[in-house]
């Protein structure tokens, strides 16, 4: 495994740990200013700040928490795509039921200037489990 794929790897991780830990800003420093987000039956999210707006909103009524496993990176040049198996759980604050989806995830990863990789398009496919 090349440093590149390491490193997309890590931020799949970094992804889940700073959401659970409701880190927004961590979350915001793993993704592209124009990233899309593309959830079935819901309009594209476009931009980071229609998805803080959002992840914050959630994170006031609710905990998430997820699990994901990586089945494909491909890299080439500045561009990556990361194919993986998703489970989010979505707790509310409040003691009622959890939600949880599952499913598969298609993101598109670009690399900066700097050599950090940021999400750029992310298309999940998550359902009941």
């Amino acid at each position: 495994m090349n440093a590149d794929e390491q490193a997309i790897r890590r931020l799949v991780t970094d992804w889940q740990t700073l959401t659970a830990d409701e880190d927004v800003e961590g979350v915001l420093a793993l993704m592209a200013d124009d990233a899309v987000f593309l959830v079935a039956g819901h309009p594209p999210m476009r931009g980071r700040a229609r998805f803080e707006a959002g992840l914050r909103k959630l994170l006031s009524t609710h905990r998430i928490d997820s699990t994901a496993d990586v089945q494909e990176v491909v890299v080439s040049g500045s561009l990556a795509y990361c194919w993986s198996t998703l489970s989010v759980r979505v707790t509310p604050r409040d003691g009622g039921a959890a939600t949880v989806r599952a499913g598969s995830v298609l993101s598109i990863m670009r690399k900066r200037d700097d050599g950090r990789w940021v999400l750029s398009r992310d298309a999940n496919l998550l359902g009941p489990p």
